[in-house]
């Protein structure tokens, strides 16, 4: 079966699961920005956690269905609708031939996500699905769908099932993210060490998959600007000469050259993928032991819902 795409929407790709073990061979991570969100979208369509699946960013796809299939969508709140009849997140919806699916602006969180049963039919470069979209690779042709791409589609029947109230992710537009000291946390003066754990960050307009600018009051970091490259990874916290710090996030390089002043947990990496500009965030500090800790309560409360956790919250 296929899928025919009839707006593509700001910016909607095939995501799946993360590319693991390359970051050496300077490929980085991609996959789904808000992994959790996926793997609750695909489990209500009887797939893997990690099938590939569509992630709209701020404003959704419009769709047209070629034959029958079941579908779900989970992540930011978002009006969507299937003939003009609004449909809700979090449990199996059914879709007829020539039906026709809208995804609207997201409302609150950034990133909606739109699973099909038996997954979409994506190129698998390194082991992933994901679309890279700065090297040009995986998912649908390397890049953002487009007006008239058609899908293809592994068919599947399944049965309805909805999301329980308990693992349904809030979404907001305050957040608190649980962050650890990092390789050159101590080249912030003690006032910028407070400050980072202390103010309210505004994310900035230039927020996208590779990171996301922090804006709040000027760091103080010292650094000539000639530190060596050192590995980074989602979630890395860098501070530039102009002390405006960025949040990296899921399609970030391997290695950068400016500070690493913390890192942002283990625990709280998925929730990057619904982080919009204007959205309020204060990090939250912890101990490496500590994040352990609260991460191995996490993995245990959604083990319930989603047995595969530990690869979903990486």
């Amino acid at each position: 079966m296929n899928i025919t795409v009839i707006k593509p929407g700001l910016q909607t790709t095939i995501q799946s699961g993360s590319r693991i073990g390359l970051r050496h061979l300077g490929v980085p991570a991609n996959g789904a920005a808000d992994p959790l969100s996926l793997a609750l979208a695909n489990k209500l369509v009887g797939n893997t956690w990690d099938a590939p699946a569509l992630e709209a960013a701020l404003l959704g796809p419009s769709l047209r269905f070629d034959s029958r299939c079941a579908f779900a969508i989970a992540g930011a709140h978002a009006v969507v609708t299937l003939n003009d009849e609004q449909q809700a997140q979090h449990e199996t919806l059914f879709a007829n031939a020539g039906d026709e699916l809208v995804i609207g602006a997201a409302a609150v969180g950034a990133r909606v996500y739109i699973a099909v049963a038996g997954g979409l039919d994506a190129d698998v470069v390194l082991e992933s699905a994901s679309t890279n979209l700065q090297a040009g690779f995986g998912g649908h042709k390397g890049r953002a769908l487009q007006v008239g791409d058609r899908l293809e589609v592994a068919s599947g029947e399944v049965e309805f099932l909805q999301t329980p109230d308990e693992f349904r992710l809030p979404m907001s537009s305050s957040w608190g993210l649980r962050a650890c000291p990092a390789g050159e946390s101590d080249r912030l003066d003690e006032t910028s060490r407070h400050a980072l754990f202390d103010t309210n960050w505004n994310v900035d307009r230039r927020a996208d998959r590779m990171g996301l600018r922090l804006d709040g009051p000027a760091l103080s970091v010292s650094s000539d600007g000639r530190m060596p490259s050192a590995a980074v990874m989602p979630g890395t916290i860098q501070c530039p000469e102009d002390g405006v710090p960025y949040l990296l996030s899921v399609d970030a390089g391997t290695v950068g050259g400016y500070p690493r002043i913390a890192q942002v947990a283990r625990l709280d990496r998925h929730v990057l993928g619904q982080l919009r500009p204007g959205d309020h965030v204060r990090l939250l500090p912890r101990e490496p032991d500590e994040a352990v800790g609260e991460l191995r309560a996490k993995l245990a409360y959604w083990r319930e819902w989603l047995p595969d956790v530990e690869a979903i919250i990486l």
